[in-house]
């Protein structure tokens, strides 16, 4: 099942640095393709006429590497607190975490600089207010640098504060766009509930954590023990203790919404009334049995509302943006970009760059 399936390593890095990086307060936003790419998949490349610390451009829009280097800096040092500085040594197919977080950090780098030239199409500027809550943040995050921080990152107060200037700047676009977009959800669209489950499962694990499809014959024994253990559900086995015996799933109890889990999974499941069992449904997992412990959840549904409607919002925007996207001429320098790598000093620490964002412009988020 989806929902509690093996995810690879490729994504799981990427959900870690868009945990770290959605510190940003856009993460809910449409994003640009790949590294190098525009929207159809072509690479748009340029290594020849940029300033040496230009890492890429948009229109009249430029990255340097100092706001690279905040970003990488301050995502690195995030992933190293709680995994420790040995998480750079994993890779998947090829392709490093490093490599994996300097894609994605790029990525949102150029999202936020082509919000900020959507800001022109839209007549979208900063107050006066916004500007010095800015500059104040600005202050902040470049008073808690040291001296090797400020010089391994080539930083000043000013890229610190231009940098957040351009954050609120694509929030506002962001709500902009959005500020019309209020789609009326159905109880029954937003329905959460919960149910318990029992997992005999159709695979193994190799030593490398990859499955191992099980033989048709040991396929059918796991179907011939799922049946047994529905038999002893149905007949009134207390189902908490048939999930400690026999379920194969670290987790026994779910609450979803509808487009949430295996579609097999799901579609049982909201057939089932309270404390109604399942027959035997099939995922890619396994076998399960699935019991409903709440048919309809009033909070969790209206929390769910909120959570469609943000999806609608984000959808609607992305539309725009990528429409927008579209028309821009986009240069990297690629030289300047392979370059660029973790820094690994002792003293180099900082990872607040977007905390002290989020802790001036928390009320402007909100909106």
């Amino acid at each position: 099942m989806a929902r509690h399936g093996m995810m690879d390593k490729s994504r799981r890095w990427r959900k870690t640095a868009a945990v770290c990086l959605a510190a940003v307060c856009l993460a809910g936003m449409a994003g640009c393709g790949s590294r190098g790419t525009d929207g159809s998949g072509t690479k748009v490349v340029l290594t020849t006429g940029f300033e040496k610390d230009e890492v890429f451009r948009i229109e009249s829009s430029v990255c340097r590497l100092p706001e690279i280097m905040v970003y990488l800096t301050n995502i690195q040092n995030r992933y190293e607190s709680v995994f420790g500085a040995e998480i750079w040594d994993t890779d998947m197919d090829g392709v490093t975490l490093e490599q994996n977080v300097k894609d994605i950090a790029l990525a949102q780098i150029a999202r936020i600089k082509t919000m900020s030239l959507m800001a022109d199409r839209y007549q979208v500027e900063l107050t006066d207010e916004e500007k010095e809550q800015a500059e104040n943040a600005a202050a902040a995050y470049y008073g808690s640098l040291n001296a090797t921080e400020i010089e391994l990152l080539g930083v000043t107060e000013k890229t610190i504060c231009d940098m957040y200037k351009e954050f609120a700047l694509a929030q506002k676009v962001y709500q902009y766009t959005i500020r019309d977009i209020n789609p009326e959800i159905s109880d029954d669209e937003a329905r959460t509930i919960t149910v318990q489950h029992i997992l005999i499962r159709t695979y193994a694990l190799d030593g490398t954590g990859k499955r191992i499809a099980y033989t048709e014959h040991a396929r059918e024994e796991a179907y011939e023990e799922a049946c047994e253990v529905l038999e002893l559900a149905r007949e009134g086995s207390d189902f908490d203790e048939l999930i400690r015996r026999y379920s194969e799933d670290d987790t026994a109890t779910y609450s979803f919404g509808k487009g949430e889990m295996d579609e097999a999974f799901e579609t049982a499941a909201f057939n089932l009334g309270k404390d109604e069992i399942s027959d035997i449904v099939e995922t890619e997992d396994g076998y399960h049995i699935i019991k409903c412990l709440s048919a309809f959840d009033r909070e969790e549904t209206d929390a769910n509302k909120v959570k469609i409607v943000d999806r609608r919002r984000a959808e609607a925007f992305g539309q725009e943006y990528d429409a927008y996207v579209e028309t821009l001429t986009r240069d990297l320098n690629e030289e300047l970009w392979d370059s660029v790598a973790f820094i690994h000093d002792e003293n180099v620490t900082t990872q607040d760059f977007f905390d002290v964002y989020g802790s001036y412009f928390s009320d402007f988020i909100k909106s």
